[in-house]
């Protein structure tokens, strides 16, 4: 009975070692793929906007020529931040999202 027991244990194992292996075989994949997907950010009703990828890194940021007033660089400047802040955000939503769905709304320390 203690033989079945271990030998039951051990295939239980060896089926989660091979899911966590899939899990991550589709997580890297993802990741690959989130890369070439991305979000726009905007700010000051879009007269600012960002483009991020879903690996949070900025690909190009566009102003509309009237919100560059050399007297106000300091509103300029907070609505970039602002623009920037909005697309990260929406990227890690994305990758987020995606998760998810990998991973059946499982919570899993470490992944996000």
């Amino acid at each position: 009975m203690l033989d079945k027991l271990k030998e039951s244990i051990m295939k239980g194992m060896a089926n989660m070692m091979k899911q966590a292996q899939k899990l991550q075989s589709k997580m890297l994949k993802m990741q690959d793929e989130l890369a070439d997907q991305t979000v726009e950010g905007s700010a000051g009703g879009g007269m600012v906007k960002v483009v991020a990828t879903g690996k949070q890194q900025i690909k190009s940021i566009e102003l509309e020529k009237e919100v560059v007033d050399p007297e106000d660089v300091d509103m300029l400047q907070d609505m970039i931040v602002a623009a920037v802040n909005d697309a990260l955000n929406k990227s890690q939503e994305m990758v987020s999202g995606e998760m998810s769905k990998l991973t059946g709304g499982l919570n899993i320390p470490g992944l996000m």
